[in-house]
């Protein structure tokens, strides 16, 4: 059966007439005759007697409106709880984050959102691999520098820039040198690519040699402070080292710049979790500052 058609049916019997449930509705009273009538149509009964000046339920319209009346109440009860819930965040939300991010501070960021919206079941996953937030059943994914696509909607709320950096025992090479650098590198990274380092003096290109390919940024800081080489950074990340001493920054990478997003599914209607989490996420990184991830990095 056709609900809107059930609907003006119960309106017009409940009303006792089309021009007055037309009146209180404010459906027109053609449009509310006309669904009646198609309803009849569809159940093969005649629903209501109409006579000159009257409109009486027949039995079978009786029965209808008895059994379908307290149905319809139900569903708008339903339809008005949903549009209450829709700006209260509630039920699921599993997030998928790179190590590196989930080892940096967003263990807080998750205790905070779960102390703001108790009736949200979170679960953070931290994971180097692609995930499809639709097979692999997540409602948001938190990724740097990903692929454009059309089915992924998003926003950009920590952008970096990327720096070569290295022991203070390895020194940059001299202009004269003609060996590559043993550089660390991610694991999809292509082998012995060249850096272009942008100093103070101008943009220097360095000939490299991979040494150590690794997972996670999180292993490829460990093994630079380790000293078997350099390796190109998010400058949030290994700032603490810097100011430590620990590690010498070469230069800046400026053709590689880093931009972390918060993605979805691209859905006309975002739901009130993911949007919290989401909003949670600009205000914890204003202005898409690194210098926030580095304070996380600092206190972790």
């Amino acid at each position: 059966m056709d609900l809107l058609a059930l609907a003006d049916f119960n309106d017009v019997a409940r009303h006792g007439g089309f021009g007055r449930a037309a009146r209180i509705t404010g459906r027109p009273k053609a449009t509310l005759s006309r669904r009646v009538r198609q309803l009849e149509d569809a159940l093969g009964v005649r629903l209501f007697e109409r006579g000159g000046h009257t409109l009486r339920l027949t039995m079978e319209g009786r029965e209808l409106q008895e059994r379908t009346q307290s149905l319809l109440e139900h569903i708008d009860e339903v339809g008005d709880a949903l549009r209450r819930g829709v700006s209260t965040p509630r039920g699921r939300l599993r997030v998928s984050a790179p190590v590196l991010f989930g080892q940096r501070g967003l263990g807080r960021i998750a205790a905070d959102y779960a102390l703001a919206y108790p009736q949200v079941q979170l679960e953070v996953v931290a994971e180097d691999r692609f995930v499809d937030p639709v097979d692999d059943d997540f409602d948001l994914i938190i990724r740097a520098n990903p692929d454009p696509s059309t089915e992924l909607s998003g926003r950009c709320f920590l952008r970096d820039v990327m720096v070569a950096v290295a022991t203070p025992s390895l020194p940059l090479p001299t202009k004269r040198a003609d060996a590559a650098v043993p550089v660390i590198t991610l694991s999809r990274t292509p082998a012995d690519a060249s850096w272009q380092l942008s100093r103070a003096r101008g943009v220097r290109s360095i000939a490299t040699r991979t040494v150590l390919r690794l997972s996670s940024m999180s292993m490829i800081r460990d093994a630079v402070i380790a000293g078997i080489g350099a390796a190109a950074m998010p400058r949030s990340l290994v700032q603490a080292d810097i100011d430590a001493g620990r590690l010498i920054v070469w230069g800046v990478l400026a053709a590689h710049p880093v931009e972390v997003w918060a993605l979805y599914p691209s859905h006309r209607h975002v739901s009130a979790r993911v949007s919290a989490f989401v909003k949670l996420l600009l205000e914890r990184f204003e202005n898409a500052s690194p210098a926030a991830f580095a304070g996380l990095t600092h206190a972790s």
